[in-house]
């Protein structure tokens, strides 16, 4: 297999597959009935694994990914599914931080050719069970399954862990969803299983008697991981982190209940060198110091606010590269962003992406200063030009937004 050919045979599989990444909400499938008649006919390779299952609206990635570091620290072996991916498709199904096998993608989506009529799997729905046939194969300890939209009708959802945790609840996919906060607390709550520890780490009340009332239902132990107290630091920058730390935490006490080794010194070196041991960047990630260069994939409101609310404690003067999806409301992002900045508004590359001409009004209303650019790397550019070393760089607003900017200016990526 040529790389070649292998990058013919994922681009094959963007083609054939509905895609929410690049088509939205028509190609979003809920339920399990898909995914179940798909991985009956890969032979159930989730049930072949242990899994630990992370949901909610913000802070999934890092949380997975700060776990796993943790568990690769204790000496085992540890796949991880996250989505979507940055620059290569591989970066999906990790293990031990490594990219999954490109001759392993290719031979997969092949099989996907060979599917019966009846099963016409979503992209994600055939990246779940790749993920799950390659844990399998690779016979990993631990396979953390990061949910990929809600929780109760995710793909990821037929999956037996043996722990969850729930990051937070908050405003996202509303059209999809539903519109309130309680609403989309039901459709998260929906990966709690019988008699299997969730953890919870939100504040909210409101919402937190959601989560509790589905645990009692289920006989699941809640675990509020708002309690736990710790001074522990990771290498994930971003004042947010410190919430997702103590899910982490709150994850690992419930696996040493289940007697599995995880030592104080593990925690302590896992968490400061989760980039090392995974490769995952996206949050809050420092592309260069001079001039300060910070790159994040927070995209919806909540996620959005924790990261212009810390552009704001910087005492820099900023250069803010923003780009959005068709979905996005544009009004609510104009409200919060960031002081003493410059704007440089690109459209992403992706069909989703919404062209900055198209909100132009909301700009003009908002009376900040901004340019507008057909793609992300001409206004990055724009920005680096103009930034002096005693200013800032920051690119974010999408997760393709930074996708973007990486894949045409990070050479150095795990």
């Amino acid at each position: 297999m040529t790389n070649q050919q292998y990058q013919e045979a994922v681009e094959w599989l963007f083609v054939q597959a509905p895609n929410y990444q690049i088509d939205g909400e028509k190609a979003y499938k809920p339920g399990l009935e898909n995914i179940t008649r798909l991985c009956a006919f890969f032979g159930n390779p989730q049930e072949k694994i242990k899994c630990i299952h992370i949901g909610g609206t913000n802070g999934k990635g890092s949380t997975s990914n700060m776990l796993a570091s943790v568990l690769q620290e204790a000496g085992y072996t540890v796949g991880l599914y996250n989505s979507p991916h940055l620059i290569d498709f591989t970066e999906r199904i990790k293990v031990n931080g490594e990219n999954g096998d490109k001759k392993f993608v290719y031979n997969f989506i092949q099989k996907l050719k060979t599917l019966p009529e009846d099963i016409q799997p979503s992209f994600f729905e055939f990246t779940t069970i790749m993920a799950f046939e390659y844990f399998a194969q690779k016979k990993v300890d631990f396979a953390i399954i990061e949910v990929g939209l809600g929780g109760r009708l995710d793909s990821t959802n037929i999956i037996k862990p043996i722990v969850s945790a729930i990051t937070n609840v908050q405003l996202d996919h509303q059209n999809i969803l539903g519109n309130t906060i309680q609403e989309i607390a039901f459709e998260k709550a929906g990966i709690i299983k019988p008699e299997t520890p969730i953890i919870f780490g939100d504040e909210n009340e409101l919402v937190k008697n959601i989560i509790i009332a589905k645990a009692e239902k289920e006989n699941a132990p809640f675990i509020d991981a708002t309690l736990f107290e710790t001074e522990l630091k990771s290498d994930l920058k971003g004042n947010y982190q410190q919430k997702n730390i103590k899910v982490v935490l709150a994850l690992i006490d419930e696996l040493k209940k289940q007697n599995f080794n995880i030592s104080d010194e593990n925690i302590k070196t896992g968490l400061i060198k989760v980039h090392q041991n995974t490769g995952f960047i996206g949050r809050w990630f420092e592309f260069s110091q001079n001039p300060l260069t910070i790159c994040d994939t927070g995209h919806n409101q909540a996620g959005l606010e924790y990261v212009f609310s810390q552009l704001n404690s910087i005492p820099k003067r900023k250069h803010i590269v923003l780009g959005f999806v068709n979905d996005k409301k544009i009004d609510d992002v104009m409200s919060i962003l960031p002081e003493n900045s410059e704007f440089y508004f690109a459209k992403p590359s992706i069909e989703r992406g919404r062209h900055p001409l198209d909100y132009e009004v909301l700009l003009k209303n908002s009376k900040i200063f901004y340019k507008i650019f057909d793609s992300v790397q001409e206004a990055y550019l724009s920005a680096k030009q103009k930034c002096t070393n005693e200013e800032m760089i920051f690119i974010g607003g999408s997760n393709f937004v930074v996708g973007e900017f990486l894949e045409k200016n990070l050479t150095d990526i795990k």
